[in-house]
């Protein structure tokens, strides 16, 4: 009795710390790394002519709306079970897509060997979590505010811009009416400090110097948030 307990217990902590240890995987990251070379992950996702996959939120939404399960709560579990069969044993028998899809995009190359089981529940579940027709509501609302917006604080919001920086107040940074103050009708001088940076231009900033953003901002961007920055005075 004593010792069908003790293997009892035993079972139970080895689950939780096979659970654990997949709850551990960053599914994001996981995804990014193993799928973004062939699907777009973006929600809502961009399309290409020459694209190699559907968009993961089709993916993830095609899984959903096509898998067999004896009730609602029982979707998600099957749709991850399915995803850690289908992407190590593809073929199309197996597939949701119809045929126009098949024929376009074929059917994936087997990915044994290059991610495992684990990882591919890490991958299924923020797959399953992410995309969802709330998220996609709300990233499309979040969009369409962005759209209304003048190029250049759009830009500046996109670029983070707004984590040193408030339009009227104070942050790490000075405020963007305080650098329109100082710069005044130089746009071309802001631009320059997004592209090169700026190092003991403004004293009493906690030390911080800006980085460049001359790789990760286009010219024509830059001038954009340049000339919004101007308008904050």
């Amino acid at each position: 009795m004593k010792n069908s307990f003790f293997y009892a217990v035993l079972l139970i902590l080895l689950v939780g710390c096979q659970q654990k240890q997949s709850s551990n995987l960053d599914g994001k990251k996981l995804l990014e790394q193993k799928c973004s070379q062939c699907h777009n992950l973006d929600l809502p996702p961009k399309t290409f002519q020459d694209e190699k996959a559907p968009p993961m939120m089709a993916v993830a939404f095609h899984i959903k709306d096509f898998i067999k399960a004896s009730s609602e709560s029982d979707k998600i579990p099957k749709a991850i079970d399915f995803v850690k069969d289908y992407v190590v044993n593809p073929s199309a028998s197996k597939s949701f897509c119809d045929k126009k899809s098949l024929q376009t995009y074929g059917v994936m190359p087997s990915q044994k060997g290059k991610v495992t089981q684990d990882e591919l529940q890490a991958i299924a579940e923020y797959m399953f979590e992410h995309y969802t027709v709330k998220n996609l509501t709300a990233a499309q609302a979040i969009e369409n505010k962005l759209r209304k917006m003048p190029k250049g604080k759009r830009l500046a919001l996109q670029n983070k811009c707004l984590g040193c920086h408030k339009p009227k107040r104070d942050l790490i940074g000075p405020s963007f009416a305080k650098i329109a103050q100082r710069y005044k009708n130089n746009s071309s001088e802001i631009a320059k400090s997004i592209a090169d940076g700026s190092k003991q231009r403004w004293k009493g900033y906690h030390s911080v110097m800006m980085p460049s953003f001359k790789d990760k901002i286009s010219k024509a961007d830059r001038e954009s948030i340049a000339a919004w920055i101007l308008q904050q005075h």
